[in-house]
């Protein structure tokens, strides 16, 4: 019954003001494969005239993997007595991003868990010192949720932007997935105060994520929509052994797909990542993220003895195209689908 009135609702995507809450409903529970197809193309033509076949890629230090949080999805969740912990010296970030330097990247993304020893001091020392030695690279935080102060330290320090997933709108589901001591209107506070500090600002959710419904992901949706984020990262839910959501199945990597299409032409020149989770379900997710409107990816510049220890799901791809080392093998599989390697720092225009 919708068939016709699909394709001008995927269409209004590029031009509306608004798409209501039944609009969104209707695009992800009632498209056909042929409407899913036309929605797919959409997006890779909309990302091409905005980047061209240029992908951007970001190296990824992962800076720590101890963390004050017990969220009930990540293996780094600090009643996990099983993970490995280790955390990066300053000097070592800096070693990592003279690597990826030499390497030809220009944006470094430092993530971590919220690790009390890498306080907010040290956070601001070592973006400053990334700032004093590199001035030309972007610099990327997602080292979770700060005071205001804070944020406005890493400003000054130097960095351009800052991951921050939202993870979930709806309250309830919020609290499903986070300890009592974490709450949804902080984390949507926190992007708030970023945006303000003029961080070029990102945010995303898991899809298939415990308990995550249609209604949660269209308030995702419609918030998004508010925010209007520079970036946005989603990615399917993998479970981490040692946690309340080991046995939970995985995310749909086609219903990920999906909201990377409807995302990237809603937000037309948002940097949206082929992310990690996806080519570790799929050996080709990243490809296929990429046809749907995906424009960045973060080849991993962490030591290799570590990256395995950095265990937020299990099996996490971290090595071969998912890493540093594998630019070559990333350029030649994002040649089969006629893309290539773009080492600007694309910033959100």
């Amino acid at each position: 019954m919708y068939r016709n009135s699909n394709i001008e609702l995927i269409k209004k995507l590029s031009s509306a003001d608004k798409i209501e809450h039944a609009e969104w409903i209707r695009l992800l529970t009632a498209l056909n494969s042929e409407e899913r197809e036309f929605l797919r193309q959409s997006a890779a033509d909309v990302a091409t005239e905005n980047f061209g076949r240029g992908v951007y890629v970001r190296g990824l230090i992962e800076i720590s993997s101890y963390c004050r949080n017990n969220c009930h999805y990540c293996g780094l969740r600090c009643s996990n007595a099983s993970a490995e912990r280790y955390r990066l010296t300053k000097e070592q970030v800096l070693e990592c991003c003279e690597y990826g330097a030499q390497l030809g990247f220009n944006t470094f993304v430092l993530q971590g868990g919220e690790d009390p020893k890498q306080n907010d001091a040290w956070i601001a020392d070592v973006t400053a010192a990334i700032r004093e030695k590199f001035p030309d690279k972007a610099i990327t935080l997602s080292v979770g949720e700060r005071s205001n102060e804070a944020y406005n330290a890493f400003r000054r320090a130097g960095a351009d932007r800052y991951l921050l997933r939202h993870e979930t709108r709806n309250d309830a589901h919020y609290a499903m997935l986070h300890p009592e001591s974490m709450s949804a209107a902080n984390r949507r506070n926190c992007l708030e105060v970023l945006k303000q500090l003029g961080f070029q600002t990102g945010t995303g959710m898991m899809i298939g994520s415990p308990g995550q419904s249609v209604e949660h992901l269209t308030e995702d949706l419609m918030f998004i929509d508010e925010l209007k984020p520079e970036m946005i990262g989603i990615g399917p839910f993998i479970p981490a052994k040692n946690t309340p959501f080991n046995d939970h199945p995985a995310g749909s990597v086609d219903t990920t797909l999906i909201l990377i299409s409807l995302l990237r032409l809603r937000h037309p020149k948002a940097l949206i990542p082929a992310t990690t989770a996806l080519a570790t379900l799929s050996d080709d997710g990243r490809k296929r993220a990429i046809l749907a409107g995906a424009n960045v990816v973060m080849p991993n510049l962490s030591p290799s003895d570590i990256r395995s220890k950095y265990s937020i799901y299990d099996n996490k791809a971290a090595y071969g195209c998912e890493s540093a080392g594998g630019l070559d093998k990333l350029n030649v599989e994002l040649s089969t689908i006629g893309y290539h390697i773009d080492f600007g720092r694309g910033d959100y225009k």
